[in-house]
């Protein structure tokens, strides 16, 4: 019987089903943080608050992106994503275990 996963195993396998929806939610909290951030400035004009709030998003993003593949590295090299893909290819067209 296996055992149930613990809830980092939970979250780290929805982040790697579900990795440009995270990075987008990454983008748009970070985005969200930073205008509130940059609201609370008060010797800031509005345009420069938003230009800050757009830089700051797109440092988080890229950073989820880069993330983002190393988890991607991570499963290639350690089989889990060929393992998870495998219930849905022909058992005998893709045998490469020869």
């Amino acid at each position: 019987m296996a055992e149930p996963k613990g809830k980092l195993e939970s979250l780290r396998d929805w982040v790697s089903e579900h990795k440009l929806r995270t990075v987008g939610s990454l983008w748009l909290s970070g985005i969200a943080g930073s205008i509130a951030y940059n609201w609370s400035q008060p010797n800031m004009k509005t345009s420069v608050k938003i230009i800050h709030a757009r830089l700051h998003a797109q440092a988080l993003t890229l950073a989820a992106l880069a993330g983002a593949a190393v988890v991607e590295y991570y499963e290639h090299k350690s089989g889990a994503k060929a393992e998870r893909y495998a219930k849905f290819l022909p058992i005998d067209n893709y045998s490469h275990k020869e």
